[in-house]
């Protein structure tokens, strides 16, 4: 599988592409992939007839006080795991190849980015809508693939793409999950042993609050109940907990439409994110 690290480079192999034809499926990653990341490959191996993937660790939606120098690299064994799951080029650029000298611009979505993660983490969003838009006008795909588990940026995603026009199709694939539930995360690595046997309170959690909402609990009570069962596992703080609109992310206080079950907290110095959907009596 080739690797490219600039943008005339990825855009001459798209191009080719094209030529013949064929459409193409993008891929946006961190790095330190996992079967979740690898699921999106997949799917866009079903999308389309050449899937790129990126590689770049975004210092613009890392706050200064977060994890950007010890976030996990691994180049050589994400390109190994995406050789072998059929992806056709890597793009991983340098950060001047990203933000050149020079570089002034920033992509805002409004309302979206500032709550959840965005009022926990100022400026994340508008870090990962900046990066976003560049590697979706630099690829050029037809369809960009992003996983549910951070259900806020893809909403962004989405926003940000219809908004400025961008003709790329914006696809969610479903949270790929450890046999216990957990979320698979590249920042699970950060959790010890025992961090990660208690971690699995966040999913159980999040599972028990959307059945009884469904069933007609009132969803205030319902919260403060799934908050007390995360602080008991271990948990702290919670960022949030929450019941929220599917696509406009606005606290529900019932199922009038579709929704998400939202969730942010801390298991020792590790954020984990994760979010379920909720169904149930709603006339929606």
């Amino acid at each position: 599988m080739p690797i490219v690290r600039t943008v005339a480079e990825l855009r001459a192999r798209v191009a080719a592409w094209r030529e013949q034809g064929e459409r193409i499926a993008l891929v946006p990653t961190m790095g330190a992939l996992h079967a979740g990341h690898i699921s999106l490959v997949e799917a866009g191996r079903q999308r389309a007839e050449r899937v790129v993937a990126t590689v770049f660790v975004n210092p613009r939606q890392f706050g200064p006080n977060e994890d950007l120098d010890r976030y996990p690299r691994d180049e050589a064994g994400d390109a190994a795991r995406l050789a072998a799951a059929g992806c056709d080029l890597l793009f991983a650029p340098g950060v001047e190849a990203i933000y050149p000298p020079g570089f002034a611009t920033q992509v805002r979505v409004t309302g979206l980015s500032e709550r959840l993660c965005g009022a926990a983490r100022p400026g994340h969003f508008d870090g990962v809508a900046t990066v976003v838009t560049k590697l979706l006008n630099q690829a050029r795909a037809d369809i960009a693939l992003f996983g549910e588990k951070d259900w806020q940026q893809l909403a962004i995603i989405r926003r940000l793409a219809l908004d400025l026009d961008i003709p790329t199709e914006i696809a969610g694939c479903p949270i790929v999950r450890d046999a216990d539930g957990l979320a698979l995360s590249s920042r699970n690595a950060y959790l010890d042993a025992g961090e990660r046997e208690r971690a699995v309170a966040l999913p159980r959690a999040l599972q028990t609050a959307a059945a009884a909402i469904g069933a007609g609990r009132p969803v205030d009570a319902v919260l403060a109940e799934a908050k007390a069962a995360l602080v008991a596992a271990g948990f702290g703080p919670v960022d949030y907990i929450t019941l929220s609109g599917a696509d406009d992310l606005e606290p529900m206080t019932g199922l009038d439409r579709p929704a998400r079950l939202l969730a942010a907290a801390w298991m020792g110095r590790t954020r984990l994110i994760d979010n379920v959907a909720v169904t149930g009596t709603g006339a929606y």
